[in-house]
């Protein structure tokens, strides 16, 4: 699932990155290339219409969490996203049977939440805290989900920092995340110079990367992976990432029983 960039964007919340004017209609090329680059991959895209009045909206990672056997529908650090998960319900019951939804006082985020397998990395960040991540642990540990939580800092969700390009390896911006909480994955970093390449979608084998993190890139094509640069520096005004803008779940119909 996607959703067409908002054109109230310019509004959007903004933690770690100063507010510059946006280009509506260049972010908004930007994510059709996305989209585009996702079919290619041989992905089935739900293009979700846009809500004009929602900045954050396109970031459709954030407002549930689809695995396997289950879905949860997070309840958003920021207050401005909250109305986004009611928007998103339908869509979400419509591929899981179970279906969970986050309560207050909890907060999560799925950017914050990395899964590797049958577990569930969280990132304990400023949109996702304690009660959050125990929340989601009882619902997810009868489908045999373990939890991790995993204190983040300098950025804005777990998978700001850290992300899987491939199996058993992860790329990393080790001053954000503590590397020991994967101890049974090979890390590679990202290049000094690109604090925030971390943030890369792996699918159907091939490795999205910003194009603004060129010596990152270079890295995981040296690895032998599949890597497609893609230009998403208008959204990345937004503290966008490649994970944040779709909602990539196994269609019900090609899941084990």
């Amino acid at each position: 699932m996607v959703r067409v960039v908002s054109r109230s964007l310019a509004s959007c919340e903004l933690t770690h990155a100063p507010r510059q004017e946006f280009d509506l209609e260049f972010a908004r090329r930007q994510h059709e290339a996305y989209v585009a680059e996702l079919r290619v991959a041989g992905v089935m895209v739900t293009v979700l219409p846009e809500a004009p009045d929602l900045p954050d909206a396109m970031f459709v990672e954030d407002v549930a969490i689809v695995l396997d056997e289950l879905a949860v529908l997070t309840r958003p650090g920021a207050m401005s996203r909250r109305p986004e998960v009611a928007m998103v319900a339908p869509n979400v019951a419509g591929v899981r049977h179970h279906t969970f939804e986050i309560r207050a006082p909890g907060t999560l985020e799925g950017g914050d939440v990395l899964r590797l397998g049958r577990t569930l990395y969280v990132g304990r960040s400023s949109r996702t805290n304690a009660d959050g991540i125990r929340q989601l642990a009882e619902m997810v540990a009868p489908f045999g989900y373990e939890v991790r939580p995993v204190r983040v800092q300098g950025c804005l969700h777990l998978k700001s920092a850290v992300t899987a390009p491939a199996p058993g390896l992860l790329l990393a911006n080790p001053g954000w995340v503590e590397a020991a909480a994967f101890r049974d994955c090979e890390i590679v970093p990202v290049h000094h110079g690109e604090p925030g390449a971390a943030n890369v979608l792996a699918v159907n084998g091939r490795v999205l990367v910003a194009a603004s993190a060129p010596q990152t890139a270079d890295r995981l094509s040296g690895r032998g992976l599949d890597v497609r640069r893609l230009d998403i520096s208008e959204l990345q005004k937004a503290e966008a990432g490649l994970t944040c803008s779709s909602l990539l779940y196994v269609h019900p119909t090609e899941v084990a029983p």
